[in-house]
């Protein structure tokens, strides 16, 4: 895989995101077609219509980023509907799709660390894009996910760096979609104005953003586990430096709220990787990405695992793998990506902000 470097204006941003994948967008467009079906019964043309009910809220919370989608689909050969609609995906579907990723944050030695895997359909495998986008009036900032959307899992030219779980719930309010929020606090110079998106912009439907900084926030942390939802949200603070989290929510503040319906095999992962970072990694010297991509390689309990494999009794639309992992050392700057499945390949891509 290769990055692919964005820049300018936001429609220019857009447009040139729209010619670089446009084929990769059409796929992406055909798998939420599929899924919409498969999950919620919404051919694309009812998820379409969907999806319009959270434009106001995007130009309320985020009227910028409606440029970049404007010239997505005019960079694809698309309609703006099409765009808005792929950005939209986990509200429309959110009732039944819930993928199994396993992130965590990671504090040691004055480094700090965050990574997840990404686990999806796999027929999303080859529209995953490396984004890096240098706009006129936002930080540097690369983003891992799918072609045609404005934002997944990535980290800016400040040290901040933000993780994504799903979380399977009937509740979707007011608020930013998850993809357009993620964008924003990527957008963001600091730990607290990213926090700032989940707890004053809001995010209209439960999901796990993993926040982390290369500098201190307010409350005193460098990372933070916020289980988002239209209200207030729940917040995780690091425990020995460490957060985890799979897809499920857990903090009072969102469980006193939201319902979640998580699938079974969501708190044994998060067991698990609660016991591989604080019984596996070396108690002295320094960490590398390599010992953290072998903890996202783990196959304990497979195929319900950290990393996570095709499983042929489940389903065929709940079949999950694993399709990137991620490693960030947000205090040097450095992003580290494995397409794929971590344990398969040691073959990455590193991307590197100056820390000047």
């Amino acid at each position: 895989m290769h990055i692919t470097p964005l820049s300018g204006s936001r429609t220019q941003i857009g447009e040139a995101h729209g010619r670089a994948h446009a084929g990769l967008i059409t796929h992406s467009l055909e798998v939420y077609d599929r899924l919409f079906q498969d999950f919620v019964g919404l051919d694309w043309a009812r998820a379409r219509q969907a999806a319009g009910r959270f434009l106001p809220m995007i130009e309320r919370g985020f009227p910028a980023i409606l440029e970049e989608m404007e010239g997505i689909a005019r960079g694809a050969g698309l309609e703006f509907e099409d765009i808005l609609t792929l950005n939209c995906r986990s509200e429309i579907s959110l009732t039944q799709a819930s993928g199994g990723c396993s992130a965590f944050a990671l504090n040691r030695d004055g480094t700090q660390w965050l990574a997840q895997n990404w686990d999806w359909r796999t027929d999303q495998l080859h529209n995953v894009v490396a984004l890096e986008i240098n706009g006129l009036d936002a930080p540097a900032l690369i983003s891992i996910g799918e072609a045609g959307m404005v934002a997944k899992i990535g980290m800016n030219a400040h040290g901040i760096g933000v993780c994504l779980n799903a979380i399977r719930s009937r509740t979707c309010g007011e608020g930013l979609p998850i993809h357009v929020a993620l964008r924003k606090i990527l957008e963001s110079a600091d730990m607290d104005s990213a926090v700032a998106v989940a707890s004053r912009d809001r995010v209209c439907s439960p999901a796990h953003f993993l926040i982390a900084s290369a500098q201190v926030g307010n409350e005193g942390d460098q990372a933070a586990g916020l289980e988002v939802h239209p209200g207030e949200p729940g917040r995780l603070a690091p425990e020995g430096g460490l957060v985890t989290h799979t897809n499920h929510l857990y903090a009072r503040a969102a469980t006193g709220q939201v319902e979640d319906f998580p699938r079974p095999d969501s708190r044994p992962r998060l067991a698990r990787l609660d016991s591989l970072l604080r019984e596996r990694l070396p108690a002295e010297g320094e960490l590398g990405e390599g010992e953290l991509f072998a903890i996202l390689s783990d196959h304990d309990s497979a195929p319900l695992s950290i990393c996570r494999h095709f499983n042929p009794d489940q389903p065929p639309e709940e079949r999950m793998e694993t399709l990137f992992s991620v490693v960030m050392n947000l205090t040097r700057r450095r992003l580290t990506l494995r397409h794929g499945k971590p344990c398969e390949s040691d073959e990455s891509l590193t991307v590197q902000f100056d820390t000047e």
